[in-house]
């Protein structure tokens, strides 16, 4: 198989789908750490639920050729929400080095010429 840009990025779509998939599925099961975390940052009680539903949607979105565009677009709003709360809340780096991998795959993602 020769490698070109579509293929590797579809590949990449693939990796950041399969990364807000499991962050959505984590954020959904809203085990205690979770809950904690959010109601630490003030958000409502609910709130981990809705996150965890746009990371999916972002997820499913990303995998589908017309739609990846849409999905990266969801993708980035979501990292930017995030960093914004990690450093509003000046979260140690161990919490804030995920996001900042999510967010540079979602950008080079988005650079990949397709």
């Amino acid at each position: 198989m020769a490698w070109n840009s579509a293929s590797f990025e579809s590949i990449l779509a693939t990796v950041v789908a399969v990364l807000f998939a499991v962050a959505g599925v984590v954020n959904l099961a809203g085990r205690g750490a979770v809950k904690r975390d959010f109601a630490r940052w003030g958000y409502p009680a609910w709130f981990h639920l809705l996150c965890g539903a746009l990371e999916l949607l972002s997820a499913a979105l990303l995998l589908g050729q017309q739609t990846r565009v849409l999905g990266l677009t969801l993708a980035g709003a979501i990292m930017i929400a995030a960093l914004f709360t990690l450093l509003r809340n000046r979260e140690p780096f161990g919490h804030l080095a995920p996001a900042l991998v999510f967010s540079a795959l979602v950008v080079a993602t988005v650079m990949v010429p397709g």
